[in-house]
């Protein structure tokens, strides 16, 4: 037996409302074409009622069946190149009308006369002239059932389309921020490398292996829209190796990552602009360094991540800062700081407004960057 999926549900549910909307407009139909005969035979309306219903119903699934396996057929005949369509195109849909009209009709006949008790004669056994009249009744809820799958599959592919494209265009605005991110830190990292070459020899020929192996791990991490958590605590201990080179016992850092948390998808990069920043702002300036911690915690339906560092801390404006990254004025009482700009965008691109960046003034001293970000079912 099959276990029960969200997929199966979904599927589940996506059919029940294809039949819902199906049987509605059999019901329509049947409302309708019972009036019309009420009026001009003038035969009991229950019988009436009863015959036009099923032969309605069974008009609508015969052909519908018959589509599907058309389109069945002609999505196989196409190359590897085509894409599949869930339309077997007009010639072949016709057929499918016609010989579904004719078989349902007869199907639609026999279970009016099987509920009834009635004996209605068969298309086959009348006259041609009751032959073609019935038949043109009957294929008018084919007609409309079709048309009405054709206006409905024409929307949900335009639909589809539109989120293609959406998530296209947030893949490309995630390579663009994160290509303009990674020359920042490196230019940063150069120019204090053009610095130590001069003072110490040594020291720059370990910064530049350390450079070297930084830039080949975070390669690969470049190249994807998100890795697990734990990928980025490694590069951030591969980053944090190459400032302990250059600020030495002044540079004390903390990495707590629980286990449980090691999976979580996060957009590569994320949390190296605000450790970067709490070095550059936060713990350069001052004269005896300071410690840096980086954490991550399951707070209710969000992941919360912490960037502290206990240097000479923000001023008082700035730690009111509590914005979301759909807010403009994002970053406007902390300077010009590319790399908080850049997280901001990037949890407004991916998020939206469910993610946010504040950073403010630490209790113990020194700032505290955290990110929220929700944490959404598989």
């Amino acid at each position: 037996m099959l276990p029960i999926t969200e997929v199966n549900k979904n599927q589940f549910r996506h059919w029940a409302q294809a039949a819902k909307r199906q049987l509605g407009i059999v019901l329509i139909i049947t409302l309708v074409f019972t009036l019309f005969q009420l009026l001009m035979f003038r035969q009991p309306w229950k019988i009436v009622l009863l015959y036009t219903f099923c032969v309605s119903a069974s008009c609508s699934f015969t052909i519908q069946l018959l589509s599907r396996a058309a389109t069945a057929w002609r999505n196989r005949l196409r190359s590897a190149s085509e894409a599949p369509s869930d339309w077997p195109g007009w010639p072949l849909m016709v057929v499918c009308l016609v010989l579904g009209t004719f078989l349902g009709a007869s199907i639609g006949n026999e279970m009016g006369n099987a509920l009834s008790g009635h004996r209605n004669p068969s298309l086959h056994s009348g006259n041609l002239r009751n032959l073609l009249s019935i038949l043109f009744i009957s294929l008018i809820p084919g007609v409309a059932v079709t048309f009405f799958f054709i206006g409905r599959s024409r929307v949900a592919a335009a639909h589809a389309l539109a989120l293609t494209a959406q998530r296209a265009a947030a893949e490309n605005q995630l390579r663009l921020l994160q290509s303009q991110l990674e020359p920042h830190m490196l230019f940063n990292t150069l120019a204090n490398l053009r610095v130590l070459i001069g003072m110490d020899p040594a020291r720059a020929q370990q910064m530049l292996d350390q450079l070297i192996a930084f830039l080949r791990a975070t390669l690969s991490a470049s190249r994807v829209e998100s890795h697990p958590l734990r990928d980025e605590f490694e590069r951030l201990r591969d980053y944090l190796a190459l400032m302990q080179i250059r600020m030495g016992q002044r540079l004390r850092p903390n990495l707590d990552l629980p286990a449980e948390l090691a999976e979580f998808p996060i957009a590569p990069l994320l949390l190296q602009p605000l450790v970067e920043n709490a070095i550059k702002h936060g713990l350069e300036p001052a004269i005896d360094g300071g410690e840096l911690s980086v954490s991550a915690q399951r707070l209710g339906q969000y992941l919360q991540l912490d960037v502290l560092d206990s240097g000479v801390g923000i001023s008082s404006e700035a730690s009111q800062n509590t914005r979301t990254p759909g807010d403009s004025r994002a970053g406007a009482n902390e300077g010009t700081h590319f790399g908080l700009h850049q997280v901001r965008e990037r949890l407004a691109t991916q998020y939206g407004t469910q993610a946010s960046l504040t950073i403010t003034q630490a209790p113990q001293g020194g700032t505290l960057a955290r990110i929220l970000i929700p944490i959404q079912n598989p």
